[in-house]
């Protein structure tokens, strides 16, 4: 059973907000199917209480530098946040922390825990899209090029549209929707974009 406060809503982000089926989560969380509906039925474990982070003389005058730090993590990629160890390491380092290391780990857990409930669970009707920009690596006459995949989806149906092009620009942004477009016999009533490096104003003048 799911006692970690961190675990219990990652699982609940992966359903809630991701779109993970829940068949698909209990087979990567070898979760029992009773146990991922408590999951999903509790924003906490059940018996947890949350409770303010006690004020200790050695953590009290660090937990602002700490907060901000934590608050910059929010705008960086996954891999380049910050762990709790790092972070213990950054302030005896830099800021002459001289508390132990549980500490720091209980403070960061009660602050990531506050905030995991902020998700909206997304719904996807029929008719909506989503667009991405990914990369890849493929073998273009013996030789391996780094290509930019347009990547349409309809959350709804799981129907997928992807086309590779040299590079993601303004260009292959237009083309990859014209081509999904013709993929899927229709345009999407709206379409959610994921970080893109294109120019969409031109785009949408030209299909308004």
């Amino acid at each position: 059973m799911y006692t970690d406060m961190e675990q219990w809503a990652e699982v609940r982000h992966e359903v809630l907000v991701a779109g993970a089926s829940k068949r698909s989560v209990c087979r990567k969380y070898n979760l029992h199917w009773e146990t991922l509906s408590k999951i999903l039925s509790h924003a906490q474990p059940p018996g947890y209480r949350l409770a303010a982070v006690r004020k200790k003389p050695k953590l009290a005058d660090f937990l602002p530098i700490l907060e901000e730090i934590l608050r910059q993590d929010t705008k960086a990629p996954p891999k380049q946040r910050h762990t709790a160890k790092r972070l213990f390491e950054r302030l005896k380092a830099e800021h002459r922390y001289g508390g132990g290391y549980t500490v720091i780990k209980d403070a960061v857990r009660a602050w990531r825990s506050q905030r995991s409930e902020l998700f909206v669970p997304l719904i996807h009707p029929p008719g909506e899209a989503q667009v991405d920009f990914g990369h890849a690596e493929i073998d273009w006459q013996g030789k391996a090029w780094k290509a930019a995949l347009f990547v349409m989806t309809l959350p709804y149906s799981d129907a997928m549209f992807i086309c590779a092009f040299p590079r993601e620009c303004t260009e292959a942004f237009q083309e990859g929707h014209r081509r999904a477009f013709e993929f899927f016999c229709g345009v999407p009533r709206r379409i959610s974009y994921d970080n893109t490096r294109a120019r969409l104003v031109p785009f949408f003048r030209r299909y308004r």
